[in-house]
């Protein structure tokens, strides 16, 4: 009866140890002897008990790895402190348990060693200038060394890049210089830009002046031409009169002459009063005369 017992609990230990279950996202590794067997993926599974162990648990999502900050030397020899983080995924849990030793602190050995050859080989204005373009050249060279490992690396971010704080108060005190030149040349141009539109302003001013001026002297002398033409006509007319003995075009000729004289003297700048006979008469059949021959130079013309 106890043997009976003794080998049901054997079996029941045998079915305890030899049974095993393996969680979503995780892959055991089945070492025989000392020797990899076999690889679990999740779910139910059993192994020989006692000949068969499992090697290593591996976690097959996607992990976060932190690098820790470590100072770096730029190309022109500026103090930096950088710190990253590095996201990997398991894609061989073989090659990721038996081709590395400490496979964290192995990457992250790797990373920082790799960020301090990227960065060193850099300026301190192009690693605060280029964040992604360091991340995708750290990201493909620790990549590609970890493939041996069975490891994919998706994404290295830099955090943080601190210089010293003297060289920070440099840089602020630079970017305040830079901006004010920049505020200065924008108000030069502005200026310049304002001096140049008051200037065209102003030529147009005086050439639209001048073409003014120019189309009154040309309306002027024309309206002098058209004067003239119709005094010499008139002139003409009286003197054909006067040859024809026309006493009336005498007294128009005469009379028109007086009215000038008398023109001239009211608008002359030292004469304020004037005192003169006036010889009603004439100027009144000087007046009849003009009728007389406006009445013939109408009657020939009917």
């Amino acid at each position: 009866m106890e043997v009976i017992i003794g080998i049901v609990a054997l079996v029941i230990v045998g079915i305890f140890l030899g049974v095993k279950t393996v969680s979503q996202g995780y892959e055991y590794t089945v070492e025989r002897f000392g020797k990899l067997k076999k690889v679990l993926p999740p779910g139910l599974h059993i192994i020989v008990p006692i000949i068969d162990k499992i090697g290593a648990k591996v976690n097959m999502m996607e992990q976060v790895l932190d690098i820790p900050a470590q100072q770096v030397i730029s190309q022109d020899n500026a103090t930096v402190t950088i710190d990253a983080v590095c996201f990997y995924q398991v894609v061989d849990s073989v090659k990721a348990t038996y081709e590395v030793n400490q496979l964290h602190r192995a990457m992250q050995n790797l990373v920082m060693t790799n960020i301090r050859t990227v960065l060193g080989s850099m300026d301190l204005d192009w690693m605060l200038s280029k964040r992604d373009e360091i991340n995708a050249r750290i990201l493909t060279i620790v990549d590609e060394a970890t493939n041996p490992w069975g490891v994919k690396v998706t994404r290295i971010e830099i955090k943080d890049i601190l210089p010293p704080r003297d060289l920070v108060d440099a840089m602020a005190r630079q970017m305040k210089a830079e901006r004010v030149k920049r505020a200065q040349i924008l108000e030069a141009e502005g200026q310049k830009q304002s001096e140049v539109l008051e200037a065209e302003g102003q030529k147009q001013s005086q050439i639209l002046k001048a073409e003014g001026e120019r189309e009154a002297a040309f309306r002027e002398a024309e309206a002098r031409e058209r004067l003239a033409e119709a005094e010499a006509n008139a002139t003409q007319m009286v003197s054909k009169a006067i040859a024809e003995g026309n006493i009336q075009a005498i007294n128009y000729f005469v009379a028109q002459k007086y009215v000038d004289a008398l023109g001239q003297i009211a608008t002359s700048d030292n004469q304020k009063v004037l005192m003169m006979p006036l010889e009603a008469s004439s100027v009144i059949g000087s007046v009849a005369g003009i009728a007389e021959l406006a009445k013939e130079a109408f009657d020939k013309k009917a």
